[in-house]
């Protein structure tokens, strides 16, 4: 799919949520421009773009834990992505396998 067909924020960012393609866990949630998103589609490796950086991020350039591209789908309004994943080591920052590691109890 081309990136104009999507739809994208006020910044020109679309999310995407990244899951384990083996097992569905949700991983993580990034962000998108267009440029990340035809580094993705090129390269094989999840790119994204980081807002408080404003710049592109390879997941895992500086960590050693690359999520290789499974599979990319679009959601039926064209305005958030989802990425199959292959995750090397852990996806969190933190060092955590998943970024949804606490729960939430009312």
């Amino acid at each position: 799919m081309k990136w104009d067909e999507l739809k994208k924020n006020q910044q020109g960012l679309i999310p995407c949520i990244v899951q384990d393609a083996e097992n569905g866990e949700v991983l993580m949630m990034a962000w998108m421009n267009e440029e990340s998103y035809q580094k993705t589609l090129e390269s094989g490796l999840m790119t994204y773009y980081s807002r408080s950086r404003q710049s592109l991020w390879v997941k895992g350039e500086t960590s050693g834990h690359f999520q290789h591209v499974k599979a990319l789908y679009i959601d039926c309004d064209k305005d958030t992505l989802l990425a199959k994943v292959e995750q090397e080591g852990a996806a969190c920052h933190t060092g955590n396998r998943s970024c949804f590691y606490r729960e939430i109890t009312p």
